[in-house]
């Protein structure tokens, strides 16, 4: 985190959706941990899979999803191959897994409508794959967010400083005009060198309290 000098202005807020929108599953210890979700671990558990078994059948399809390097038509057909499992029902496998596991985060969704209200332009910039993206982002509940970078769609991830120059592109603001909400340090600091202003997410009311370090306040 930055304090913004007295003639500097905050004009857009970035927010993450796992871990911020989106609160739930097992939270990851490194960035080479991508399968702590509690999601992968509960879908091995009905496959009656081990975890090793479970990932060595999802972790390439996984990883070219996330970067979106394949349709989700591929990757549906590649796990249902790899699961065993009906093609036409494996969507709804991992959807009814993280509809279990996680939960919207209400609070900070208000929060974020009521910076929209004061002016603020409000973004989603978040790492997703196929069969996470719709689920955790459902349209409903986040049609207030025009401006959406999600990695799966763009074909890139965090931490790659692209997709933060992306986000900063389509809000049409400067790296210092910005303050971008994460939960994983790692995300934090590649933001943080690219000039943004930034605030690791703890929880809600933290986050009310780090925006009024950058002149932002809520009633």
């Amino acid at each position: 985190m930055k304090r913004v000098n007295s003639d500097d202005k905050i004009k857009a807020i970035i927010f993450d959706i796992v871990g911020v929108m989106n609160i739930g599953g097992k939270k990851r210890k490194s960035p080479a941990q991508v399968h702590t979700s509690g999601v992968h671990e509960h879908i091995a558990n009905k496959l009656k899979m081990s975890m090793d078994n479970y990932f060595d059948a999802i972790d390439s399809a996984y990883a070219k999803s996330i970067e979106g390097k394949i349709s989700k038509s591929v990757l549906t057909g590649v796990l249902a191959c790899n699961l065993n499992y009906p093609k036409d029902k494996i969507e709804k496998l991992y959807a009814q897994a993280y509809k279990k596991k996680y939960k919207l985060n209400k609070g900070l969704i208000k929060i974020a409508k009521d910076l929209q209200k004061q002016g603020y332009k409000i973004a989603i910039l978040s790492d997703q794959w196929h069969f996470s993206s719709d689920v955790l982002i459902p349209k409903k509940e986040f049609a207030f967010i025009k401006k959406k970078v999600i990695s799966c769609d763009v074909g890139m991830r965090k931490p790659n400083k692209q997709i933060y120059e992306l986000a900063l592109k389509k809000l049409g603001v400067e790296a210092d005009e910005a303050v971008f909400i994460d939960d994983q340090e790692w995300n934090i600091v590649p933001a943080h060198k690219l000039g943004l202003n930034t605030i690791l997410f703890i929880d809600n009311k933290k986050t009310k309290e780090q925006l009024k370090h950058f002149g932002i306040h809520l009633k």
